[in-house]
C-alpha cells in the first residue's frame, strides 16, 4: 500500500521524531493523563503566574461591556480557564465557545462551568484546530493559550483561526517562549527539566507527560519566527509581546 504524504511526513513530539499522522494521538494521550490535575499543575508549575499571563491576554482581548454581542472561540481551552475570564470581564453580550480535541479536558471544563454558573455563557465543543467545524467569519476573536505548540500542523491551525474570524477580528496566541534574561535562562532550564517532571510524578502520578510538555516548549519557534508564520497565514498587524523575561509571549494578529 502506498503511503500518503501525511503518513510519510515527520514531526516532533518533544525531542522525539514521530510520523506526522501519529502526533495527535500521542498528544491526546498526554492530556487524557493530566486532565483532572491540569489546573492544579498549572498553578504549581508556574507559581501561579499563568493566572497573570491569562489576565494580560484578557486585557488585550478587551471583551466589550454592555449587551453588545461578542463571540469568542477559545481553542485548546478544554478546562475553560480563558473563556471564564473573558465572559466574566465582558458584558452580558459576551459568549465563548471552548473547542478542544480532548474529551476528558472538555468534561473537566463543563463541570467547572456548572460550578461557576457559567454554563449559559460558555459552550464546549469537541473540535480539531486544524479543521474547525465553524462557519467562515463567525467569531469576533479567537484565542489559544498554551496549546498551539501541541498542534501537529500549526500553519493549518493558524489558517483556520483566520478563516473563522470576522473581518477586523483579533487572534491572540499565548505560548511559552525563549527566556532572554541572563541567569534566569539557566534557572528556568533547571526548573523545567529537573523540577516540573518530578512535580508531575508526585501530584499527577505521572512525570512523563510533563517531560513531553517541557520538551515541546523548547521545540516551539522563536517569537519572530512564529510572528512570520502568522503573517504567512494572512494575519495583519502582527505583534509579539514577551512576558516575565520571555518565559511566555503573547502573539496578536488581525483579520483585515
Amino acid at each position: 500500500m502506498q503511503r500518503s504524504d501525511t503518513d510519510a511526513a515527520e514531526t516532533h513530539f518533544g525531542y522525539r521524531t514521530v510520523p506526522l499522522g501519529e502526533k495527535q494521538t500521542l498528544v491526546d494521550d498526554v492530556f487524557h493523563k493530566v486532565a483532572k490535575r491540569y489546573d492544579i499543575m498549572n498553578d504549581l508549575m508556574s507559581g501561579g503566574l499563568h493566572r497573570a499571563w491569562k489576565n494580560v491576554l484578557i486585557s488585550k482581548l478587551r471583551p466589550p461591556q454592555g449587551d453588545r454581542p461578542f463571540r469568542l472561540l477559545d481553542l485548546a481551552g478544554g478546562t475553560g480557564d480563558v473563556s471564564f475570564r473573558a465572559v466574566t470581564a465582558g458584558g452580558t453580550g459576551t459568549r465563548a465557545v471552548v473547542a478542544d480535541i480532548n474529551t476528558e479536558m472538555l468534561a473537566v471544563g463543563r463541570e467547572r462551568a456548572e460550578k461557576r454558573g457559567l454554563s449559559d455563557k460558555v459552550d464546549f465543543r469537541e473540535a480539531n484546530a486544524e479543521e474547525l467545524p465553524f462557519e467562515d467569519a463567525s467569531f469576533d476573536a479567537v484565542t489559544i493559550a498554551f496549546g498551539i505548540r501541541n498542534v501537529p500542523r500549526i500553519p493549518l491551525a493558524l489558517s483556520e483561526m483566520r478563516r473563522v474570524l470576522k473581518p477586523g477580528g483579533q487572534a491572540l496566541v499565548l505560548e511559552f517562549s525563549k527566556v532572554d534574561v541572563p541567569l534566569l535562562d539557566k534557572i528556568y532550564e533547571f526548573y523545567s527539566f529537573r523540577v516540573i517532571p518530578e512535580l508531575g510524578k508526585r501530584v499527577a502520578g505521572d512525570g512523563e507527560p510533563y517531560q513531553y510538555l517541557v520538551e515541546s516548549i523548547r521545540r516551539f519557534p522563536a517569537p519572530d519566527v512564529f510572528a512570520q508564520m502568522m503573517r504567512t497565514a494572512g494575519f495583519a498587524r502582527v505583534t509579539a509581546t514577551p512576558l516575565t523575561g520571555g518565559i511566555v509571549c503573547l502573539h496578536s494578529g488581525y483579520r483585515i
